[in-house]
């Protein structure tokens, strides 16, 4: 008797695994997202010795363009689809990808396998890793072993947790690693091994449901430097709206004086700001002086992974100490 293949989803969202140069020898300066899903899979014949496939074309952008808007049809089509299938892989760019992976590791209500998966080089490039790692990646989401690891990433052969991933490299294609917490773990010819877990609740144990909500508060990300000149980048965002702020603080969390001056007083109007740091690797040590006046610690989350829990943290409250209480759960 034929043994049943696992279901898997593939959803597309472009990047540079669907790109296109006018050159074989061309690994930069190429258009992201041009192709489509079924070019995407028809490029590795071997999936369907993995899984039952199906695809589906969410967006197809640069993944630096990425939006809330794209990010919640995508959330709420994974929910859609957990019902019905072993696993889900998303293709997707590599500028944002640890910012998607960690929004649907915080918003998905499954136990259920779901990889993301990009390319460093094109598809027209004659060294492209994109067919070897979505190979990797539905091998991943179709693989019984997977289930209860929450969101993941698989690129050039690791397994990375959701909210451990970061890009450490521009073009290399090694450029995906946990500074942190340490890789998942690695496929070798298809198969999984892990050899590590992601320690912070996820999918099914966050409270955060996204059903309903059709745009999510608006966070910014302001950078500290020597001389800061961002007290009037502070007061133009929250003129133009802006609910929280995240500072990519210098060291473990500082901010200088000037922008730190103009932050208390629009705290005192109602913005809420989360410290983290511009530093690769460690956590953000908030006085408590510093927390008596409001300022919340992003922990170890890097700027761009604090943004995504503090847009979240806001559709459930405004309370700073339960803001907080967030960053150390998740």
């Amino acid at each position: 008797m034929a043994q049943v293949k696992p279901k898997v989803a593939i959803l597309a969202t472009g990047g540079t695994i669907a790109g296109s140069a006018n050159s074989e020898l061309a690994t930069t300066g190429y258009k992201a997202g041009v192709l489509g899903i079924d070019v995407l899979v028809k490029a590795v014949p071997e999936l369907k010795n993995l899984a039952d496939i199906t695809g589906e074309q969410i967006a197809n952008i640069d993944s630096s363009n990425m939006t809330n808007e794209i990010w919640l049809k995508l959330a709420k089509r994974c929910n859609e689809l957990l019902s019905k299938v072993d696993g889900i892989v998303i293709t997707h760019g590599t500028d944002t990808m640890e910012e998607t992976a960690f929004f649907l590791s915080l918003v998905l209500k499954s136990d259920k396998p779901v990889v993301l998966v990009g390319a460093m080089r094109p598809a027209t490039a004659m060294s492209a890793d994109g067919p070897k790692n979505l190979y990797n990646a539905v091998a991943l989401a179709a693989n019984p072993s997977a289930k209860g690891k929450g969101v993941m990433v698989a690129m050039n052969d690791k397994i990375l947790s959701a909210r451990g991933v970061v890009k450490t490299h521009t073009l290399n294609l090694d450029a995906f690693s946990s500074p942190d917490f340490g890789d998942l773990g690695y496929i070798v010819d298809g198969k999984a091994f892990f050899y590590n877990n992601a320690t912070k609740a996820h999918t099914k144990d966050t409270p955060f449901d996204i059903s309903k909500i059709t745009n999510l508060p608006k966070v910014d990300i302001l950078y500290s430097y020597s001389n800061d000149g961002n007290a009037v980048a502070a007061k133009a965002l929250f003129a133009n709206g802006t609910k929280g702020i995240i500072v990519a603080g210098s060291g473990a969390g500082s901010i200088h004086e000037d922008q730190k001056n103009a932050l208390k007083e629009l705290m005192k109007q109602g913005l809420k700001v989360v410290v983290s740091s511009r530093v690769v690797s460690g956590r953000v040590a908030i006085s408590d002086r510093d927390k008596e006046l409001g300022f919340i610690s992003a922990e170890d989350l890097n700027p761009q992974k604090a943004r995504v829990l503090f847009m979240l943290a806001l559709i459930k409250t405004n309370n700073t100490q339960e803001i907080q209480d967030y960053f150390l759960k998740y």
